[in-house]
């Protein structure tokens, strides 16, 4: 196995289920679609993780099916903001400790406000990136919720 990220390790001091999903990465493609397409996942299951700013500069994170697009007046809305913007990838490893394409919402650097999609509770299971590329956590909706402290809304 690869080295522990700090989302394993939390969801190790937690007690909670979840397993580990490893399949290989390609570089080229770092899509949930790619993922899914080559391990035969449902896209739907597969959640990825995203990094905002609201205008204020306040950063926040969105969970989302792996098919969606994050509908930003959405997001903007549930973080009572007027307008949000993705943040630079550049940004993300200072920011979150974790790269485009293993960016997990478990163990972050920084505890930032969570929003997950509420269809998360359409699947008793769902996979989110372990913090590598390579990993994912399959674990449920309500545990990752209540590890993430997130809040599920319409996000999509």
């Amino acid at each position: 196995m690869q080295t522990k990220t700090n989302a394993i390790r939390l969801l190790e001091r937690s007690k909670l289920p979840f397993e580990l999903f490893h399949y290989e990465v390609d570089e080229s493609d770092l899509s949930a679609g790619a993922l899914a397409a080559k391990n035969g996942l449902d896209i739907d299951r597969i959640f990825k993780t995203l990094v905002l700013r609201t205008v204020t500069g306040e950063l926040f994170v969105c969970v989302i099916p792996g098919s969606c697009e994050l509908n930003l007046k959405k997001a903007a809305a549930a973080m009572k903001s007027k307008k949000v913007e993705m943040i630079a990838v550049k940004e993300l490893l200072p920011l979150t400790g974790y790269i485009r394409g293993g960016c997990s919402p478990l163990g972050m650097k920084k505890a930032y406000p969570t929003l997950i999609d509420e269809t998360c509770h359409l699947f008793p299971t769902i996979y989110v990136s372990a913090g590598v590329r390579g990993t994912q956590i399959l674990l449920s909706p309500e545990d990752l919720i209540d590890q993430s402290r997130a809040e599920a809304v319409d996000l999509v």
